[in-house]
């Protein structure tokens, strides 16, 4: 196509006609890949004298085609974009970036973007060149506004990939330099040099944010910066040209000047100002830093934040930046020295101003409440929001320098209090009021830990907060609730306290204020967490559910969500008259959700996260009542739209909630119907294309199918479920690409196949153990190689017979058999076994090789006979010693914490001694590096029962106020004046005291057990699957090896003779210990079996 017929096509596809739009679009998507086509659309972009129109529309094809196909994903993929054509569009794109009108530039700069991230530096080594040449010359912009794309290019780059940034610092830094010092020195700037200092701030900033270039630590080259960007940061934004509307102003050029400067200090200042860095070469930049440059941003900083006081304009960003670096300073003695003399002027004429209502609030809450709403509970508001810099201001100064301010803060806010209480309703500081709320509860932790405070917080709450519930100023009932939901959680000496605030917060639900209802919905969760007393609730249940529903209905906030996940985890299988109702709202609730997600298409839509909360609170709920099966039958049909349509591409963020409410469904229903096996091949054909990070999520769910609809797996042929597992099984298994920590889930797959169709699949098991032993050979990972020895193991308990035959046929036998027993024999330096550590895995390979000892003597010669017994002796030992040392673990915490309930106040020598003789009295089963390490696997649980009894999270606070987590500040010199131990924070009595030192004795304890561990493998020996279910529970392997045994001896007496023969004392000793041991357990099962019986009799 020529290029007047592109330009006709192009203006086609502007048409008001939407038939003549199409063909045009048809069109353009006939031609796009034909030589020079990419080249044409750009000539028409540049061509001043083309409509713009027609330039804007070629400009989008441009961006989206280069997108598309300048660098495909998959490297394999045919190139479509002929290299003479990328050629010409890289010599010509560079040239005009800087001259098309800005709407084009936005669009020229996307591509330049994939152009650049996709070429440079291989295929396009002289950009840098370009950029170098114009940065000379009279195409200043242009270079800049390309050196930004590159710059960023790196900017989250790791060290290793960072290698070229230093070129292009080299190379372009001194010319920037250059350019800087001229701009800056220019009287009554245009606008035109705002974007260009702008664009070398960006430059800057893409290139210090992660790592400081080496030639940037040279102490001449970086003063030389630094005095700029303080002359930018000190010299007034000028008056002439500024935009009156709020709007307008804040992205002004000379803002954006600002902003950024504030930005790149800031960003110093916080990632490599800090004297603890360890490396040498840093912490010397950060001395530098502190001495020459730290504290005269400082009285920039302020200065700045002194417009505020007079009424002047200052952007909410670059207030939320400065009051960062204010907050970082504050830990910092010689920053702080600093402050001080304007503490007071900071914290009430400008900090508190900020936490007050004011008239943008007013304004948004009056004509647009849900923004409002959105707005103050949106994360990323809260990183560019000056109140909530100004609240984490406030709250570094009371934690880090409580002694100086924490007292007369709290007295200024009791001092609006008393003004508030006395002045006539028309004249009451209302905003003020809401300020010192949102201070009292933004102090909330700290005031509840500090005495005199904590014990006047219930009376703070029924004097000041409680009242606001009936104000006639909306924003105060909504702050009265979210304070009330702070302090929920104290406790209150009258019982009737937190029953009225319970309920006024409950009244709130039903404010005519949406803000309020919305609050009041947030301050309810933590009311319904601190409840001791459910009956306070229960009564209302009914029309709590309700007004949340109703709220959800008005606004997409997961909040709102958490409430309910609360509540329904609060009162469980109480729940379940509702639990259909409230399925069928949340069901709703989420495609309203995802309707508004998919239209505003952001990541981090309101909409997007509301949605993933309720399918975490149809969870909780199917949870909840999850021993009332017939339940799932009744929400099946609500629920199953939302499985079939989430399993999809549609469902990738939220891929993870689906599959757990699957893995409900599948495990807790009577049955799986017919409807829920139509999301086997979704599941299936996602673990194909895209969702290999989910198998363990979706194993989950495959197993349930197999496992409880056994019958179904195997008789149905359309689908074909067991050539469908065995497809994906194979190629994960197969495939070269996916690292061992990838395919863990497949030979767990394959075990539950082998376990749950024991005799109904022998035509699979050649091919399942033919992969595995592929992957084994080329497997590194010892748990995977673990993993799939089980799959060898739990195939010879599924039919030895087939199993050894298939082995033999492969010639494979000698060598799978080494590998097993190499990697049982394998131990730690405490003796504990390295591999085959959680009970199930012993289990698996007690069975597999018990299931050996019963073929007849021309399978299993004499000698391989007699190493199998040894082996499977030595793994029913350890498995004994495994499951009884978790029962003594769970008996001796539950000793220990009943001990430390009645005895709440003794030493904890006390309890030492306790835990000690439990272990000694408990450890009839255990070897002695069992006793040892099952010991220190107690003190964890209890140090953390002694931790909340002491209330040590006290004095970590103080010790965090005190220590600067236990470095000396900048100075070094933080003595005990710095403390605020003399602000009432509570000392260390006797029981904080006994948790240090037990907290010390862990520490040593874990170090003992850190340096055992030598493996790369993390699990704990002591650990199972999280309620892992198989068929092979209900297979004691004592008695199974027993009946074997004794098999063996009834139908080969010799053969059983001569093993016995074979054995030493020790082994004799063994297998005497583990009969007895085997009549036990039959007795124990018998006994239960009859339990069982009893109690499912009718009485």
């Amino acid at each position: 196509m020529d290029l007047p017929s592109l330009v006709v096509v192009l203006q086609a596809a502007l048409s008001p006609h939407p038939a003549e739009r199409k063909a045009a679009e048809q069109s353009l998507n006939q031609f796009q890949y034909t030589p020079q086509h990419l080249v044409r659309l750009l000539q028409i972009i540049v061509d001043g004298s083309c409509d713009m129109a027609v330039r804007q529309v070629a400009s989008i094809h441009f961006k989206n085609f280069i997108a598309k196909n300048w660098a495909p994903l998959d490297p394999n993929e045919q190139q479509k974009i002929l290299q003479s054509d990328k050629d010409m569009v890289r010599a010509n794109i560079l040239v005009f970036v800087a001259q098309v009108p800005p709407l084009l530039r936005v669009q020229l700069g996307e591509c330049l973007k994939t152009i650049i991230h996709a070429d440079y530096p291989e295929q396009w080594p002289r950009l840098l060149d370009w950029v170098k040449h114009n940065l000379q010359d009279q195409q200043v912009y242009g270079a800049l506004f390309v050196l930004r794309i590159l710059a960023r290019k790196y900017e989250f780059k790791s060290e290793e990939e960072r290698t070229p940034v230093h070129r292009i610092v080299e190379e372009t830094f001194p010319h920037l330099l250059n350019i800087f010092n001229r701009l800056v020195q220019i009287d009554k700037p245009a606008l035109e040099i705002a974007d260009l200092i702008k664009l070398i701030c960006k430059i800057f900033w893409s290139s210090i944010y992660l790592e400081i270039p080496r030639q940037l630590l040279d102490p001449n080259v970086f003063n030389a910066w630094m005095m700029l960007f303080l002359n930018v940061l000190e010299r007034p934004v000028p008056l002439e040209g500024q935009p009156t509307d709020p709007e307008l102003k804040k992205s002004w050029g000379w803002w954006k000047v600002k902003k950024w400067t504030v930005h790149i200090l800031n960003r110093l200042y916080t990632r490599f100002g800090d004297l603890k860095l360890r490396n040498p070469e840093n912490r010397a930049f950060a001395q530098m830093f502190q001495k020459n440059y730290a504290g005269k941003i400082l009285e920039c900083h302020l200065n700045l934040l002194g417009a505020i006081r007079v009424g002047s304009y200052l952007p909410d960003r670059v207030t939320n930046l400065i009051l960062q670096y204010l907050s970082t300073s504050i830990s910092k003695n010689s920053m702080y020295t600093l402050l001080q003399p304007q503490l007071d002027v900071l914290l009430f004429d400008i900090v508190f101003p900020l936490m007050c209502f004011n008239d943008d609030d007013q304004k948004l809450w009056e004509e647009d409440p849900h923004e409002y709403v959105r707005k103050g509970y949106d994360i990323i508001e809260d990183l560019y929001s000056p109140r909530t810099a100004a609240m984490d201001f406030v709250s570094e100064l009371v934690r880090k320098r409580g002694k100086d301010n924490l007292q007369k803060f709290i007295q200024f806010i009791v001092e609006i209090f008393k003004r508030y209480d006395q002045a006539p309703v028309e004249y009451k500081p209302y905003r003020q009021k809401d300020g010192a709320l949102l201070a009292v509860g933004a102090l909330c932790d700290k005031l509840k830990q500090t005495d005199p405070y904590k014990s006047e917080l219930e009376h703070m709450l029924m004097q000041h907060v409680f009242p606001e519930f009936r104000s006639p100023v909306g924003h105060l009932r909504a702050k009265a609730a979210w304070v009330a939901g702070q302090y929920a959680h104290i406790n209150f000496s009258d019982p009737n306290n937190f029953r009225q605030a319970l309920l006024s917060v409950v009244s709130g639900l039903r404010d005519p204020e949406l803000p309020v209802r919305v609050d009041s919905v947030f301050a309810l969760r933590s009311f319904v967490e601190a409840c001791r007393d459910l009956n306070e609730i229960r009564p209302i249940l009914p029309q709590l559910l309700d007004e949340i529903f109703k709220l959800m209905n008005e606004v997409e906030n997961e909040d709102l969500v958490f409430t309910l996940e609360t509540i329904v985890d609060k009162f469980g299988e109480e729940m379940a008259p509702y639990a259909l109702g409230l399925c069928q709202n949340l069901a709703t609730a989420f495609w309203r959700c995802m309707n508004t997600a998919e239209a505003d298409d952001e990541a981090d839509d309101p909409g997007a996260l509301a949605a993933v909360g309720c399918l975490r609170a149809i969870s909780t709920i199917l949870e909840s009542v999850s021993r009332l099966p017939h339940l799932f039958v009744q929400v099946e049909p609500t629920l199953l739209p939302i499985m079939l349509r989430m399993l999809t591409t549609d469902g990738q963020e939220v891929f993870e909630e689906v599959l757990e409410i699957v893995s409900y469904m599948t495990f807790f229903s009577p049955t799986i119907s017919l409807d829920m096996w139509s999301l086997w091949p979704l599941m299936i054909e996602a673990l194909a294309d895209w969702a290999i990070d989910f198998f363990p999520n979706i194993l989950v769910p495959l197993d349930n199918y197999i496992s409880r609809g056994t019958a179904h797996f195997l008789t149905c042929k359309e689908p074909d479920y067991q050539q469908s597992l065995w497809n994906m099984i194979s190629s994960i298994m197969a495939d070269q690409n996916l690292e061992d920590n990838d395919i863990e889930p497949a030979p767990k797959l394959i075990e539950v196949v082998f376990q749950n169709c024991r005799g109904q699949v022998d035509h699979w098991v050649e091919p399942y153990l033919r992969i595995t032993l592929d992957r084994l050979r080329r497997t590194e990972k010892s748990r995977l190689k673990c993993l799939l020895v089980q799959v060898v193991a739990n195939s010879i308990y599924y039919n030895a017979v087939l199993t050894l035959s298939i082995l033999n046929k492969l010639g494979v036998t000698m060598e799978v058999f080494n590998l097993w027993f190499q990697l049982l024999e394998q131990v730690k330096k405490s003796g504990l076994r390295a591999k085959f550590k959680r009970e199930h895995d012993k289990k698996v390979c007690c069975l597999g090789l018990t299931s050996l000892l019963a073929l007849p003597g021309d399978q299993l010669a004499g000698e391989a006979l007699g190493r199998v017994f040894r082996v499977t002796l030595d793994l029913l030992v350890a498995y004994k010693d495994q499951v009884a040392g978790f029962c003594l673990s769970v008996y001796m915490c539950v000793c220990v914490c009943v001990c430390v309930g009645v005895r709440s106040r003794m030493s904890s020598c006390y309890i030492f001694e306790f835990a000690t003789v439990s272990c000694y009295f408990g450890c009839a089963l255990l070897s002695f590096r069992g006793f040892i390490f099952l010991f220190f696997s107690i003190i964890p649980g209890l140090l953390y029962y002694m931790h909340y009894r002491a209330e040590a999270a006290k004095e970590e606070e103080a010790e965090d106020d005190d220590d600067m987590d236990g470095f000396q500040t900048d100075d070094d010199d933080d003595d005990a004046d710095g403390s605020d131990k003399e602000m009432g924070v509570d000392a260390e009595d006797g029981d904080e005291a006994d948790s240090i030192r037990l907290q010390k004795l862990a520490a040593q304890a874990k170090a003992f057990c850190a340096n055992d561990d030598d493996d790369d493998d993390s699990d704990d020996d002591f650990s199972d699957d999280e309620e892992l279910q198989s068929p092979i529970d209900d297979v004691d392997p004592f008695v199974f090896f027993v009946d074997t045994v004794k098999a063996l001896q009834a139908s080969d007496p010799m053969r059983f003779q001569n093993l016995t023969q074979t054995l030493d004392f020790h082994y004799q000793a063994l297998a005497s210990g583990v009969a007895q041991h085997a009549e036990q357990r039959r007795a124990e099962i018998e006994k239960e079996k009859i339990e069982k019986a009893s109690a499912a009799a009718p009485s």
